[in-house]
Order: structure tokens, then C-alpha cells, then sequence
């Protein structure tokens, strides 16, 4: 399976604080890379980042996770359920996307609600609260690799 990390965001972050951030996704990354093969990508628009989804389709459609606030909480140890569901049944890409600054269309979620609701994607919530986009990434790629920890057997994830 390979792991696509989406940002809808208009150019690199240009404060220090951000670019920090940008780096520290790059670390977990790397790490999610020793378990499936992974990558990040900014897309200057919801339509470019959806047009690059369907190109993904191949022996399998891909799995989308569209981040919105609105969405299903879960823990760690269910976000790395979902992550073997598809894993294990073949699924050649898994894209987890952070939306625009402005949110997701409603055309957008309600795609996204019909695939979850047919168990092939995922509207998830990192919580109630708003998150600049490089947070936002950095906590999603962080879970991630943890979800890859738990499936594997690591000891990186204490279980709490």
C-alpha cells in the first residue's frame, strides 16, 4: 500500500514556526516509509488535489481520508484498524488529505460521507478545534506512523 499525505495550501510556509513543523512531518514520514511506501504533496486546489485522486486508480480504487472537523473521532488504536482494513485487503493507495483553508466543499464531504458510509473512505477528525495547516499535517502523519507502530508490534505506542 502506499501512503499519500494531501495539503490544499498555496505555496510552503514561509514563518519559522511552520517550516518547523513542515520538517517535523518530514521525520514521521520517513518513518511511515519503513513500513509502506509513503509521500506528501501540496496541491494549490481542492480540485487539482481531487483530479490527482482519481488519477491514483489502478488494480484498486484509492481510500480517502479527508480531515474535517466535522468528522469521526477515533483513537489511535481504531485509525490503525482502518489502516489494516485496507492494507489487508489489497488497497494499492491510501491518501489522507488536510483541506483548504476555507474547508472542504460540500460536494467534496458528501463524496467523502458516502464512501465512509460504504466502509471504502474516512472523514476524519483530529477534534473539535481548528489547526493551522502544518499542525493539522503534523499530528495527522504522527498518527500515521503510529497506526503503522500498532499494526507492527512497536513498542512506540505505549497503548495510552
Amino acid at each position: 500500500m502506499r501512503v499519500l499525505l494531501a495539503a490544499v495550501r498555496k505555496g510552503a510556509p514561509e514563518a519559522e514556526p511552520a517550516r518547523s513543523l513542515s520538517r517535523a512531518a518530514g521525520f514521521y514520514l520517513e518513518r511511515i516509509a519503513k513500513y509502506e511506501s509513503a509521500e506528501s504533496i501540496d496541491f494549490a486546489s481542492e480540485d487539482a488535489l481531487l483530479s490527482a485522486i482519481e488519477k491514483l486508480r489502478g488494480r484498486t480504487a484509492p481510500v480517502v481520508a479527508l480531515l474535517d472537523r466535522g468528522g469521526k473521532a477515533m483513537s489511535s488504536e481504531e485509525l490503525a484498524a482502518w489502516v489494516r482494513r485496507h492494507r489487508d485487503s489489497g488497497v494499492q493507495n491510501t491518501v489522507f488529505a488536510v483541506g483548504p483553508a476555507d474547508g472542504w466543499s460540500p460536494a467534496a464531504l458528501a463524496k467523502a460521507k458516502n464512501e465512509a458510509a460504504a466502509g471504502i473512505g474516512l472523514v476524519l477528525s483530529l477534534g473539535p478545534i481548528t489547526l493551522p495547516h502544518e499542525l493539522a499535517r503534523l499530528v495527522l502523519v504522527e498518527q500515521v506512523y503510529r497506526a503503522f507502530t500498532i499494526l507492527a508490534g512497536h513498542p512506540y505506542h505505549g497503548g495510552h
